[in-house]
């Protein structure tokens, strides 16, 4: 059946966030304000009461803003999270405040046994960790943070301690999670591409049996509402996968879920292009593999009947035939080829996503989709992390104008929503939780780098000039 000429209409019953009035503070205060709040000494938390660790990509988003801020915290939030990198290189989804309770978050550091259950991985033994990872955005954040205050990230040696970290943690993904043998990285776990709850997981995660409902407490629904997050049998089968990782000692390659993601891969390979600026910064010499990268994300990621790119179920060695966000994501790489970048503006702004039209931001899933849902998590709301990559993304492939109203967009709901962790893609009511770290720092980057400039970090990679 033909679902293009289906599009639901704007949902009834829902307001548009409203307008703060011309007394509110500017928009960079209350922006920083957030930032302050989460504040730890040493990171930040995305959201004090329903993420109260340190998230790996949060980190790297939060760092990209908060070089603006402060270029030495921006540094140090940076440092904190490569400090609990693991012996094998990866870097791990969460960095556990001890003081934190352990009830306070699922699952918590006692079900990771990280120190124990990943010794054989490497696992650092003075601080607890997940043993999952997260989307690599982390030398391209180190990148923009050594820009803002070059003097300053020569004299702490800023980047000279962070490049081997980053090295290792590329190598890594690079050569223990070509889980395909294709030259892609596979993620393991929903949690580890971020987007938790996609309708792009659907399908492989049915393999997988569920955790018993009893086994396990949500803490996340303590601070969320229900119909916000993901529902109980998603977080059993969660819960079964990352039990199994552990209990195989963090082993890479025996789990039932191995799915090859645009945007994690997309990141990867944006990041590669920071590291080979870092590299030259340093005087050190290593491959130029981001080109070669994207010419593989090509081969066997691009869907030419779907106008974007699709995950790949690597267990059942065939694509997953849903439009998320993820597939837009590699927008943002500089030598996507012409033909490619120019349809997957087509699809951004067509009728499954909607922008400039139905949608102010871009939703994280198919707004034609038979699972779509305007307020459950990955499943429809639009993030602001996601609609900042591919601002950059359409800046950077000349698409000026509209990479100029989807930033008007995000500054005006980042502010209208107070800083909301996502929104309903339709009114941009407020979803999840407000004051969110990632969506302060976003807004901070874009109130800084100014569309007049013509360039903004990913072009930086791209033509060597200063971002």
């Amino acid at each position: 059946m033909d679902r293009t000429a289906q599009r639901a209409p704007r949902p009834p019953g829902r307001t548009v966030a409203y307008d703060p009035s011309s007394s509110a503070p500017p928009l960079h205060t209350r922006a920083a304000a957030v930032l302050e709040a989460g504040w730890t000494g040493a990171s930040t938390v995305p959201s004090r009461s329903l993420y109260p660790h340190q998230w790996s990509w949060d980190s790297a988003f939060i760092a990209i803003g908060l070089r603006h801020l402060s270029p030495l915290r921006a540094q140090t939030e940076l440092e904190t999270l490569l400090a609990a990198q693991w012996a094998d290189g990866r870097i791990p989804h969460i960095v556990f405040n001890p003081s934190v309770p352990l009830d306070a978050y699922f699952p918590s550091p006692d079900f990771w046994r990280s120190s124990t259950a990943g010794r054989a991985a490497g696992a650092p033994r003075g601080v607890e960790t997940s043993g999952i990872v997260q989307p690599p955005v982390h030398a391209l954040a180190a990148w923009l943070v050594h820009l803002a205050d070059p003097g300053l990230s020569r004299a702490r040696g800023f980047l000279t301690r962070a490049y081997p970290r980053l090295a290792a943690w590329h190598d890594y993904l690079l050569h223990r999670r070509d889980l395909g043998g294709g030259g892609l990285v596979s993620v393991v776990h929903p949690w580890e591409q971020g987007m938790d709850n996609s309708p792009c997981w659907d399908r492989p995660l049915s393999r997988v049996t569920p955790a018993p409902a009893r086994s396990f407490r949500r803490a996340d629904l303590d601070h969320g509402a229900p119909e916000d997050r993901p529902t109980d049998l998603d977080y059993g089968r969660y819960v079964r996968l990352a039990a199994d990782y552990r209990d195989g000692g963090y082993a890479d390659g025996a789990g039932d879920f191995a799915v090859e993601d645009p945007a994690f891969n997309a990141l990867l390979i944006a990041s590669e292009y920071a590291l080979d600026r870092i590299a030259r910064e340093l005087g050190v010499a290593r491959p130029d593999r981001a080109e070669r990268l994207t010419a593989t994300l090509v081969e066997r990621l691009w869907d030419p009947a779907a106008g974007m790119f699709l995950c790949r179920d690597v267990r059942a060695g065939e694509p997953i035939p849903e439009r998320g966000v993820s597939g837009l994501v590699p927008l943002l790489l500089p030598a996507l080829p012409r033909d490619l970048a120019a349809t997957l503006v087509r699809t951004v702004c067509g009728p499954h996503f909607g922008l400039g039209g139905a949608t102010r931001l871009v939703p994280s899933y198919d707004l034609l989709g038979e699972a779509f849902d305007p307020h459950r998590y990955w499943r429809g709301p639009a993030w602001f992390n996601t609609n900042w990559l591919l601002e950059r993304g359409l800046r950077l492939h000349g698409e000026r104008g509209r990479a100029d109203a989807l930033r008007k967009g995000m500054l005006h709901t980042a502010g209208a929503s107070g800083f909301a962790e996502y929104v309903d893609p339709y009114t941009a009511q407020a979803c999840g939780v407000t004051g969110f770290g990632w969506t302060a720092a976003l807004t901070l980057d874009l109130l800084h780098d100014r569309p007049a400039r013509g360039r903004n970090g990913l072009t930086a990679l791209k033509e060597g000039d200063r971002a």
